[in-house]
């Protein structure tokens, strides 16, 4: 399934890497575009890199009584102990697996592509860089959390010690009430524990939002991960894979 997406191509002359953003549940990739330029006062561009703020598609979500809403995937209840519905994330697998596979045909290295979001979105990033494809780059999320018992764990723990993770950047408001601190800190400790690296961020004043420091964090966290080629040679602190234009998922159901 392809999504509506809100395409920023690089401001340079070489395409040397790609971020992808997703939004929060019942938001729009233009609602975040919109979000992201208020508070930047700009787009977010870079040089070298693509940035896609995709759209997710309307489905019916459970926590607004069944009723169609923009969202990734669809949950009983917003609780960190409510089991995931595991039939529903995989429909979503299979559409941001499609748009991995469209980047690496175009010539970018699973290693220079960064996953993020917000809330919802940064579930799915997580569930995209440490369940779907742990060759990405890195992995960020804002206001986020992964259900206990997570498939996410599952997948991690049959990872072999020397296999490189995509780096974390987790950010999280102290006065989330939607989404509270501890969920957001719990996931990170959980995910710290099966081997991913990163850092945890706290924000003092943040609600349950995207704070235009959060915003300048990642696009320095991007940049580390991604950074601008030398001499038309990728420079990636991650080795690279091999060379291919089919994206295996790395986790099952």
């Amino acid at each position: 399934m392809r999504l509506v997406e809100k395409v920023f191509n690089p401001t340079g002359k070489k395409h040397a890497g790609t971020l992808i953003f997703f939004h929060g549940s019942g938001d729009t990739g233009n609602g975040l575009t919109e979000w992201i330029r208020f508070l930047l006062g700009r787009d977010m561009e870079f040089p070298h890199i693509k940035v896609i703020i995709p759209t997710a598609p309307v489905q019916p979500y459970a926590p607004m009584g069944g009723e169609n809403s923009n969202v990734w995937f669809n949950r009983k209840r917003i609780e960190m102990d409510c089991p995931e519905i595991r039939t529903s994330l995989a429909s979503i697998y299979d559409t941001v697996n499609e748009m991995l596979v469209r980047e690496v045909a175009a010539g970018v290295p699973l290693n220079r592509i960064v996953v993020g979001g917000f809330s919802m979105g940064g579930a799915l990033a997580m569930h995209t860089g440490y369940h779907l494809n742990r060759d990405l780059g890195g992995v960020f999320a804002i206001s986020s959390f992964l259900n206990t018992g997570s498939i996410v764990y599952d997948s991690l723990g049959c990872v072999s010690q020397d296999e490189q993770l995509p780096e974390l950047l987790m950010m999280h408001g102290e006065r989330d009430t939607l989404v509270p601190l501890e969920w957001g800190q719990t996931t990170y400790d959980e995910l710290a524990k099966l081997g991913v690296r990163g850092q945890f961020v706290p924000h003092g004043t943040a609600l349950h939002e995207i704070k235009k420091d959060q915003l300048l964090r990642v696009i320095d966290f991007v940049q580390k991960i991604i950074p601008e080629p030398v001499d038309n040679v990728f420079d990636s602190p991650k080795p690279e894979p091999a060379t291919t234009t089919k994206v295996s998922k790395k986790g099952k159901l």
